[in-house]
């Protein structure tokens, strides 16, 4: 699993999944080559309407007005936010249009052979009142990155919740359409391995059988990577969230960029937080 190296500070991890690292699949996926711990992945946390796939409408997203003009708009808010799997080769764009430069190439599964999930961001609105192009976020250095992509290699879906990190409070919020649902003390990274500011999403969810071990019982996989750590671990250093058998970590800046949570509180955020889920890290 990439990014649990983040709580293991191992300069040398390994990830390594196969036919074990696919949602509903059988079998354990290898943490690093230090864990001996499996992790299971555990879906995306919620229903992905089978009726939108490949559509060129955001799914329950509002209708287009009657008479269109070629246009850009944001999407989501604070009460609902908006993601999408990659349902086939998808080329990723600086501009909505088929002469703008490539920022990256997405297939339908990413590098540990899960479903790819973007955050979608931004619509371009074409003349026939339908979304031609959809501006994503990824989950790829450098932070931040996004770009478009045709509306035919998505399957978008609606997530109603947003997560907000707060790390001078060292504080997590969970939000459900607009309300307050969780918030709780969190362990964050330490000054050396900063967790890095900035506006992500959930990419990754995986299950831990033994809620013993150094990240709990669950953890969610983030779009974000270590500032400090990209070129020193695999995978760019990537981040989560999860829990952690170190419970005198919580509250303090301690960890090498992922965020800790008890484990009792990491289980009702797991429940809550489905693929897609904007993040918010905060100063």
């Amino acid at each position: 699993m990439k990014w649990l190296c983040c709580a293991l500070g191992l300069v040398l991890a390994v990830a390594v999944f196969g036919l074990a690292g696919r949602w509903g699949s059988a079998g354990p996926a290898k943490l690093s080559e230090n864990s001996r711990q499996a992790a299971y992945p555990a879906g995306l946390g919620t229903r992905v309407p089978s009726s939108v796939r490949s559509s060129n409408r955001l799914a329950a997203a509002p209708a287009a007005p009657a008479a269109c003009t070629r246009r850009v708009a944001p999407v989501g808010s604070n009460r609902t936010a908006y993601a999408a799997l990659v349902t086939q080769t998808a080329v990723i764009r600086r501009g909505p249009s088929g002469q703008a430069s490539v920022v990256t190439r997405l297939g339908r599964l990413d590098v540990n052979g899960l479903p790819e999930v973007v955050g979608v961001i931004g619509v371009h609105v074409g003349a026939a009142c339908t979304a031609d192009w959809y501006r994503v976020q990824l989950a790829v250095v450098p932070n931040g990155t996004a770009g478009w992509v045709r509306a035919w290699a998505l399957r978008t879906y609606r997530v109603r919740s947003r997560i907000v990190v707060d790390l001078s409070e060292r504080r997590l919020r969970l939000y459900r359409s607009g309300t307050l649902a969780l918030q709780t003390p969190v362990g964050v990274g330490a000054s050396a391995t900063p967790t890095p500011r900035g506006r992500y999403f959930v990419n990754e969810r995986y299950r831990l059988p033994d809620a013993a071990g150094p990240f709990g019982p669950a953890a969610l996989g983030i779009s974000a990577h270590s500032d400090v750590l990209q070129h020193v671990w695999v995978e760019d250093g990537p981040i989560g969230i999860h829990g952690t058998n170190e419970p005198w970590s919580i509250g303090r800046a301690a960890s090498h960029g992922c965020i800790r949570v008890a484990n009792g509180v990491m289980r009702r955020l797991f429940r809550l937080a489905p693929a897609g889920t904007p993040i918010v890290v905060t100063a």
